[in-house]
């Protein structure tokens, strides 16, 4: 079971502030540093993107297919991160006139946060300035920030840790030690792991915190929620691997026949559903932790809900 004492707690609420105040980083000076994109690179490696998994495409298209995948890609955090933020102010109060340590950890994670939105809004500028026309980000942030903040506390913190978690996996599994990226698109997401590695700390310290807070009741109906914004995310998933893939179709100069036009979206939807929800749930942290707070009918339903979902996965990538 987690260790959630007063003395545990606050040290590694004071470990997450020391790390946060040696990382710090500015996006002109550290991350962008004057550049613009350079298209004759990848954006997404290919075990994130999929686009080795269609063979009809050439390789400078599988290359502009990750590039599209790798736009997404910023926006989606950029999405995220507006509910994070938000969430992370409203269970700061709980600290207020607590444990002060915890209080200066999520504020500057908040503080964090602001900055990675910031980033990913002049990242799409960058991209906008050497794609062509027509690409659509389909989700309004405003709007999914009020329906997860509409959400139980616990659900949304196990939302977050989980997105963060995956965050961690995808840089150290693929993006950081990729070939052919491109070298700006590496650093964004490189300074950003560096910061979300202590937000996934600070995720997991909260989650389990509200967890001591819950009734029998009340975590049946948060498991309930959790359910249901996995399902909201996998709807924002499939109305923009839809737009991603028409948008490519669109400008990729080549003609495609309807059956590639399927694979094409079908592909599309099976990278974005791994990226954004299997590889979180498949992280074994993430498991470690959501399987200390729930009981086994709990998960049963869980794995029932997700189970079409879970057939996205890469054929070795559960194990």
């Amino acid at each position: 079971m987690y260790d959630i004492s007063p003395s545990a707690s606050t040290e590694r609420y004071a470990k997450c502030i020391e790390v946060s105040k040696r990382i710090r980083w500015d996006i002109d000076r550290d991350v962008i540093r004057g550049r613009r994109f350079d298209l004759s690179h990848k954006f997404l490696p290919d075990a994130l993107s999929f686009v080795d998994q269609l063979p009809f495409l050439d390789a400078d298209r599988q290359r502009y297919l990750s590039q599209i995948q790798g736009r997404t890609y910023a926006n989606m955090f950029g999405l995220v991160e507006r509910f994070i933020g938000a969430k992370m102010l409203e269970v700061s109060r709980d600290h207020w006139l607590g444990d002060q340590t915890a209080l200066e950890a999520l504020v500057r994670f908040t503080d964090e946060e602001m900055k990675h939105q910031e980033l990913f809004r002049r990242i799409e500028r960058l991209a906008a300035e050497r794609m062509p026309a027509g690409y659509r980000f389909t989700a309004a942030p405003n709007d999914v920030a009020g329906f997860v903040l509409g959400k139980s506390t616990w659900s949304v913190l196990a939302l977050t840790c989980h997105i963060e978690l995956f965050t961690q996996t995808h840089y150290r599994a693929s993006i950081g030690n990729g070939e052919g990226l491109s070298d700006l698109y590496k650093d964004v997401f490189l300074f950003h792991w560096k910061e979300e590695s202590q937000h996934a700390i600070l995720d997991e310290l909260e989650w389990q915190r509200e967890d001591t807070k819950l009734t029998a009741g009340q975590r049946d109906a948060a498991v309930d929620d959790l359910i249901a914004l996995v399902g909201g995310v996998d709807g924002i998933l499939q109305a923009q691997a839809e737009a991603d893939a028409d948008y490519f179709v669109q400008t990729c100069g080549a003609d495609l026949d309807i059956a590639a036009q399927h694979q094409l979206r079908d592909t599309v939807l099976k990278a974005y559903r791994w990226q954004y929800i299997v590889s979180g749930v498949a992280e074994p942290r993430f498991q470690k932790l959501l399987g200390e707070m729930v009981s086994g009918q709990h998960l049963q339903r869980i794995q029932h809900a997700l189970a079409p979902l879970m057939s996205q996965a890469p054929a070795g990538a559960m194990q």
